[in-house]
């Protein structure tokens, strides 16, 4: 039992010391450079082995050493940084239509974003993280209320990502470029998701943050109604041709009437963060709750049904907390004078680099995005060994899904061993998009083998 908690392990706890200890804020042109892709493959092992370490309940080291190093403000930092990339250089690259020789480094700084936030959701669940994030909690609040409104607007939309790749309508897509909004797109509601947590386990840890972050969520940004909205319009919930779909553990799975009723962790998370939002008595008198936010907030009563409330017993006490408010007229806030601070990272980051984006995307496409063949190989070679299948396979206890159709999949790409299928007809009608992936990912094991061999 013991060989296999061990084989399961992404990094030693010396080798997380070594690369926590390291880890640096890069300036927005440095994003893509190899510097910067060896950091993220370092975060990306850390984020794996905290995950590792928290599902086994094991002594979660990662978290002691980011915590121990003062690394905490520098992942949100890089976050923000991220952030602002995709959201100002990314379409410039777009535009300027950039077509590299692989969208891999690309789809790597797309991809970072999910990275950081799931290494921050998972340590940010302890009190003692949220204590030593000190001024950046603040712009961790803006993120996660940007993030939140994502799926708000969102909503019950008709598209249809949450299908099946075999189920879906098929749109040719133009060029690489376009293959990475689409993925980006899909990126974004997860990460979505995973902020929506970040953001519950700060309304834990409220005792223990500046008073301006409760001022935050709860008037500056209004998180309670926004969450109202989402019980109302859940994004996570979809209906298309008498079938039900649900988000669930990072994908979509369509589900029956019954099994629908079953509260999924996102769906609790809300839950969650309303009863902490509503119920404590710090926040019931930092919380102005005017007609319109009363109004508001006692829609909640048809959601609170028997099942949920079986489910979740502690909404009960949330179900009688607004039958009550329902007949009186709401308490005034406390007017308490407060000298409140204000996020500051996100906004300096913009102010310093303010109508530059298309100057660093022309600069990035022809440096960090635009490299040699042999720049493309080696960085293949270390993604293979970031990316360590047989590692992963491990933490995975579901049984793998097609590629194309999703699934349950028997048939693995004999070259890769990345993708898998559920019939020859998906693996072969799969294999033209597959190809370059697949290209880069065999030639760097097989030179790994070859390594190891000569060592």
């Amino acid at each position: 039992m013991a060989e296999q908690s061990q084989a399961a392990h992404v990094l030693l706890s010396v080798e997380a010391e070594a690369y926590v200890e390291h880890l640096e804020v890069f300036d927005l042109k440095d994003i893509g450079t190899p510097r910067w892709h060896q950091q993220h493959e370092n975060l990306e092992k850390l984020n794996m082995q905290a995950v590792v370490n928290a599902a086994a309940k094991e002594d979660e080291f990662v978290k002691e050493f980011f915590i121990s190093y003062g690394k905490i403000d520098m992942l949100v930092q890089d976050l923000l940084l991220t952030e602002i990339w995709k959201q100002n250089v990314f379409p410039e690259l777009v535009d300027m239509e950039f077509q590299p020789k692989t969208t891999f480094p690309i789809y790597m700084v797309l991809y970072h974003e999910a990275t950081v936030v799931n290494l921050l959701e998972t340590m940010m669940f302890y009190k003692e993280t949220c204590e030593v994030a000190e001024d950046s909690i603040l712009d961790l609040v803006d993120y996660c209320y940007r993030k939140l409104c994502y799926l708000a607007a969102k909503g019950n939309d008709e598209d249809d990502e949450f299908l099946p790749m075999g189920q879906r309508e098929i749109t040719q897509s133009t060029n690489n470029m376009d293959e990475l909004e689409e993925q980006d797109k899909k990126l974004q509601f997860e990460i979505s998701i995973k902020a929506l947590t970040l953001l519950r386990y700060v309304t834990d840890h409220f005792d223990c943050l500046p008073l301006s972050v409760m001022t935050r969520v709860l008037n500056t940004h209004d998180i309670p109604i926004l969450l109202v909205q989402l019980v109302e319009s859940p994004p996570w919930t979809r209906r298309k041709d008498g079938k039900i779909y649900k988000f669930i553990d990072g994908k979509w799975q369509e589900v029956s009437f019954e099994d629908s009723l079953k509260l999924t962790k996102t769906e609790g998370q809300v839950w969650l963060a309303l009863f902490h939002l509503l119920m404590e008595q710090q926040c019931q008198e930092k919380y102005d709750l005017n007609n319109y936010r009363k109004n508001t907030i006692i829609k909640l009563r048809s959601y609170l049904t028997e099942v949920l409330l079986d489910q979740m017993p502690v909404l009960g006490e949330l179900q009688r907390n607004l039958e009550h408010l329902a007949i009186m007229d709401p308490p005034p806030a406390k007017k308490d004078l407060v000298l409140e601070q204000v996020p500051e990272i996100r906004e300096k980051l913009l102010k310093k680099y303010n109508g530059k984006w298309e100057k660093i995307a022309k600069v990035q496409s022809k440096k960090n995005f635009n490299q040699s063949d042999a720049a493309i190989r080696e960085q293949a070679q270390r993604w293979a060994s970031t990316y360590n299948f047989d590692v992963l396979e491990e933490l995975v206890s579901e049984p793998p899904k097609c590629a194309v159709c999703g699934q349950p999949a028997s048939k693995r790409c004999s070259r890769c061993q990345n993708e898998w299928y559920c019939r020859r007809e998906c693996q072969v009608g799969h294999w033209k998009k597959h190809k370059q992936a697949c290209d880069l990912l065999f030639n760097a094991m097989e030179k790994i083998k070859q390594q190891e061999v000569k060592s």
